[in-house]
């Protein structure tokens, strides 16, 4: 598996649905240095998971963003009220497509690299 780019771009999160999957793209993500992104698929819903980077430090205004963002999300009822976000991680279940999964996989690794506007953009009624 090649590394993603960072951060990485919504055609390019990998699906890492079943553990063979999972396995492969959390390895490349850690042997690249980079923070972890994929989808997987849970039924008929996704879930997006991001696992930061050993050494990579979240700008503490991109984290709040994050935290904002998936407040929004469970209220609008996007993804499930027992989405995560910790200090190292984001999971955000429920979510209906895979189209959407990924996007919010996009916009949630861009954050993390600093760069909030394309998460701004895909949470209705988010803002600075």
């Amino acid at each position: 598996m090649q590394p993603l780019p960072t951060p990485c771009p919504a055609d390019q999160v990998p699906d890492a649905t079943g553990i063979a999957a999972f396995n492969a793209a959390y390895k490349a993500a850690k042997d690249a240095g980079a923070t972890y992104v994929g989808i997987e698929r849970r039924g008929r819903c996704w879930t997006v998971k991001t696992d930061r980077a050993p050494g990579h430090v979240v700008p503490a205004d991109a984290a709040a963003v994050v935290r904002k963002a998936l407040t929004r999300l469970v209220l609008n009822r996007e993804v499930r009220n027992h989405a995560a976000v910790g200090p190292d991680y984001v999971q955000l279940h429920g979510v209906k497509s895979e189209q959407r999964a990924r996007e919010l996989a996009a916009a949630v690794h861009a954050a993390l690299y600093g760069d909030l506007e394309p998460l701004i953009r895909a949470v209705p009624g988010m803002s600075f």
